[in-house]
């Protein structure tokens, strides 16, 4: 799927370019934040090939993240463990203080809704880039 075939098969708008986030990811991403109030929505896409940093969702109690894959193929791993291959429909719990990772395939754009889970002193730890090598044996 490209990025374009993406964006007019969605039913949510990608957004703007994810600068803010952008020194954490590998390529290009998009994020639209579809809510700020109650639970933490964003709207991520990435172009083929782009993932983001390994990174920990930190929690004294609670937290974590789950994704809700609305479009694409992708992937996620945790670490020390397999990667998972990821496509619409599929969802990820995420438990609190796990390092990961995730992000597009090499041949598709990917997208997914990232939820925040709430809980107690929750912060966001970004950790190395996946390297080129071990994202390239991804099959």
């Amino acid at each position: 799927m490209t990025l374009e075939e993406l964006k007019n098969s969605t039913i949510f708008p990608i957004g703007g370019e994810n600068v803010n986030f952008a020194q954490y990811f590998i390529g290009t991403s998009y994020l639209n934040m579809l809510s700020l109030e109650q639970v933490v929505i964003g709207n991520v896409t990435f172009e083929p090939k782009c993932r983001n940093n390994w990174h920990i969702h930190h929690a004294d109690k609670g937290g974590g993240q789950m994704l809700l894959v609305t479009a694409g193929k992708g992937w996620y791993q945790e670490w020390g463990k397999e990667p998972q291959a990821l496509k619409a429909g599929d969802i990820v719990h995420i438990p609190a203080n796990v390092k990961h990772w995730h992000g597009a395939a090499t041949d598709s754009a990917f997208q997914h809704l990232a939820i925040e889970v709430a809980g107690e002193n929750c912060k966001t730890e970004w950790c190395e880039p996946v390297s080129d090598e071990d994202y390239g044996k991804l099959k």
